[in-house]
C-alpha cells in the first residue's frame, strides 16, 4: 500500500482482546495482496452500525441481529458480502434439567426459563421466537429469566450463555437457551454435566454474521474485498492461526447463506426490535 492509495474501512467489534490479533492478521494479508484496508473497532454493535450508515466506515462485520438491523434502516438495500462457513447452518439448544421431566418445547409450560443477553440471536431472541411457534406465550405460560449480560456486543462474549448453563445446573432455572456452538464448548470442557443437564431441543438452522456493506457501495471494490478474503490459504500457518481464532474452517460467499436471515427478521419485527416500521 502507498501513501496515495486510499484503505476500506472495516469495522469490528472489539468483544474479547483477540480481535485486534485477528484483524492485524487480515489488514497484513490484504495489504500484501495489493488490497489496501484498515479496521476500526467498536465497542458494541449499535455504534458499528451508526458507522456503517452515516459511511465512517465502508465495511461491518456484523452479528446477524446488526445485518437485520442496518437492512431495516435501509430498506433492504444493504449487501451482505461474505460469511464464515460457520455462520450457514447456525442453530440454537434448548437445555435442561436432566432432572426435570422437559423432552419438547410443550413440556417448557410452567417452568423456569433462562435467556441470554436480550440482543443475542442465539440465546434469546430466536429462542422466544421458536417457542411461540410452538405455541407457548413466554410471558405468561413460563417464568422468564433473562441475564442481560454484555448488552451491544449481541451474545458475542457467550458471557450470558454461561449464566444461563449455571442457572439450570443450580437449580434456579429448569432450562434454558444457548447457541449449539456453545453447548459444544460446555461439553467439551466438562463444564455441562450431562448426568445434571442435557439438551432436548436443537433450533432449525438459519443464518449469523456477515460483512455487510451499504447498497451504493461500489461493486468493482466489494468484489475485490470479497475475492481477497476467499483466496486466504488455510494452510498457511498464520491463515490457520486466525481462521482459528475467528471461529470457521473456510469464508463462503454470502449467497450460501441469506436465506438465513428470514427467520430473525421475522422474530425481531414480532419482539418490536427494529423500532419504528
Amino acid at each position: 500500500m502507498t501513501l496515495s492509495e486510499k484503505p476500506l474501512w472495516v469495522g469490528a467489534v472489539a468483544y474479547d482482546p483477540k480481535v485486534v490479533t485477528i484483524w492485524d492478521i487480515i489488514r497484513d494479508y490484504y495489504r500484501a495482496q495489493g488490497v489496501p484496508i484498515d479496521y476500526l473497532l467498536f465497542s458494541n454493535y449499535e455504534a458499528q452500525i451508526e458507522a456503517l450508515l452515516t459511511k465512517r466506515i465502508d465495511i461491518a462485520w456484523n452479528t446477524n441481529v446488526a445485518y437485520v438491523k442496518v437492512q431495516h434502516a435501509t430498506g433492504g438495500t444493504a449487501k451482505a458480502l461474505l460469511m464464515r462457513d460457520t455462520d450457514i447452518g447456525f442453530t440454537s439448544k434448548i437445555i435442561a434439567r436432566a432432572d426435570k421431566e422437559i423432552e419438547s418445547l410443550q413440556d417448557l409450560k410452567g417452568c423456569r426459563f433462562a435467556l441470554g443477553s436480550a440482543d443475542s440471536g442465539q440465546a434469546a431472541i430466536l429462542p422466544y421466537h421458536y417457542i411461540q411457534e410452538a405455541g407457548l406465550e413466554p410471558e405468561k405460560n413460563m417464568q422468564i429469566i433473562r441475564f442481560d449480560l454484555d448488552v451491544g456486543k449481541h451474545g458475542d462474549t457467550g458471557t450470558s450463555e454461561y449464566e444461563v448453563l449455571r442457572a439450570v445446573k443450580e437449580g434456579k432455572a429448569d432450562a434454558g437457551a444457548v447457541g449449539e456452538s456453545t453447548w459444544i464448548r460446555m461439553l467439551e470442557t466438562g463444564q455441562a454435566d450431562s448426568g445434571r443437564v442435557r439438551g432436548i431441543w436443537t433450533s432449525p438452522g438459519y443464518s449469523h454474521c456477515n460483512f455487510t456493506a451499504l447498497g451504493d457501495f461500489d461493486p468493482s471494490a466489494a468484489q475485490r474485498f470479497v475475492e481477497t478474503m476467499l483466496s486466504m490459504d488455510p494452510a498457511q500457518p498464520h491463515i490457520k492461526r486466525m481462521m482459528e481464532m475467528e471461529g470457521l474452517n473456510r469464508w463462503a460467499p454470502a449467497e450460501e447463506g441469506l436465506s438465513g436471515y428470514d427467520v430473525l427478521f421475522e422474530a425481531m419485527r414480532q419482539q418490536g426490535l427494529l423500532g419504528g416500521s
